[in-house]
């Protein structure tokens, strides 16, 4: 619940706050600047519309549930929120650059008195890699992505399998999540073209431009991350470590198969396609990078919407490559607001792909980073964002940090 980074703070801090023993009366985090960037201007779920790492790191303390992951957040209590801004008013919180290596890095330490309690969390959103108290070591490992059995090995993927994949799996296996993703996201969805969220785009789509089912597929990706950036206290189920990309592959499917009455079984299975698709292409990337990830869930989205519209392999190959092809550029600087008018944009790509392969239209090999073969342009498009883009993250950080 609520934007992936901020909520990675919050569960730091709530961490601390447990193994401290007592409420903070200091609080100092030192982030990435990927991390900084992700929550600098985003809304935080269950603090009255505060937003920022101070907010983050603050709810999270007074009133985090550490047991609960990225739902740390989910049970805070009216009582608690109204609490919040006198907690942030007589505690000392401050924020700091870390200097790592690491593009997902959050270090939280907690005091009260002379006791003090510090959490590490690198690699990934709760991935917690240290922690101590009155600098006594009680829990460290190495800083790593978390491997092992319990870990997908994303490496194993290809366009090709995943593709059969989708349309052999046992739906049993996976019905469980997709019903999940299904529910969540509709649910925030339908709440951000209800309420007042953000500018509010997935609304503005809509009276702009109607109904058509194009527009209807960008309008509600859209409306969810309204929502989400904008402090909206409803879950959603993520796809590469983020809200706004879970949003992106499922929202745009799941209006195309109400459009196309697609059977549930047929729904399934564009899901698996699309949210494969995604986790396969930001694999070469990393989850932070200054390469916006909604271009990847848009694509992926395309490739569900070529499937359930009777397409073959082909169909999807050229509609993913096509797609990447158009929105390749868009930078990531930061979640908020305007997230909700790039996913649009995205998903935008995603149909065009599309829609040019069934008109007998393509990106040739050598168009730009395009290249023969979908795995060729995955690998390119991930060597952009990977490195590539590295200076151009390192520059739009110093530039929000010097506003």
């Amino acid at each position: 619940m609520g934007c992936t980074e901020p909520i990675a703070i919050a569960y730091g801090a709530a961490k601390a706050r447990a193994v401290l023993g007592e409420l903070p009366d200091r609080i100092v985090i030192a982030a990435s600047g990927n991390i900084i960037k992700n929550v600098k201007s985003v809304i935080v779920p269950n603090t009255n519309g505060c937003k920022g790492i101070e907010a983050a790191a603050a709810i999270g303390a007074l009133a985090g549930d550490e047991t609960a992951g990225l739902q740390v957040l989910a049970q805070v209590s009216a009582a608690e929120k109204e609490q919040l801004r006198g907690y942030l008013a007589r505690t000392d919180v401050r924020v700091e650059a870390a200097e790592t290596e690491h593009v997902l890095d959050i270090r939280i330490r907690a005091e009260h008195g002379a006791d003090t309690a510090e959490v590490q969390i690198a690699g990934e959103h709760t991935n917690i890699v240290r922690i101590a108290r009155n600098g006594s070591l009680l829990f460290q490992k190495e800083i790593e992505t978390p491997s092992g059995d319990s870990q997908p090995d994303y490496d194993c993927m290809t366009i090709a399998d995943i593709y059969d994949f989708a349309e052999t799996a046992d739906l049993e296996d996976v019905r469980e999540i997709l019903d999940r993703q299904i529910a969540c996201n509709t649910a925030i969805a339908d709440e951000g073209l209800r309420r007042d969220y953000g500018a509010n785009i997935g609304k503005v789509l809509l009276k702009a431009y109607g109904a058509d089912i194009r527009i209807r597929a960008r309008a509600r990706a859209a409306a969810g991350s309204d929502a989400r950036m904008n402090g909206c206290e409803m879950p959603v189920v993520i796809n590469s470590g983020s809200g706004n990309q879970g949003m992106t592959v499922s929202l745009p499917v799941i209006e195309y198969a109400k459009e196309l009455h697609a059977s549930k079984e047929q729904l399934y299975r564009a899901l698996l396609l699309s949210n494969l698709v995604t986790l396969h292409e930001k694999e070469g990337i990393g989850r932070l990078s200054a390469y916006c990830g909604a271009v990847s869930a848009g694509a992926g989205a395309g490739a569900g919407i070529a499937w359930l519209h009777g397409g073959g392999y082909d169909a999807v190959v050229h509609t993913i490559v096509n797609a990447l092809a158009i929105t390749s550029g868009m930078v990531c600087d930061g979640a908020k607001a305007s997230c909700a008018a790039k996913i649009s944009a995205a998903v935008d790509a995603g149909i065009l792909g599309f829609e040019m392969y069934r008109n007998g239209q393509q990106f040739y090999d050598g168009d730009g980073l395009v290249r023969k073969g979908v795995e060729n342009t995955i690998r390119n498009i991930s060597r952009l964002g990977r490195i590539g883009m590295k200076e151009t993250d390192k520059e739009i950080i110093r530039i929000m940090i010097d506003q």
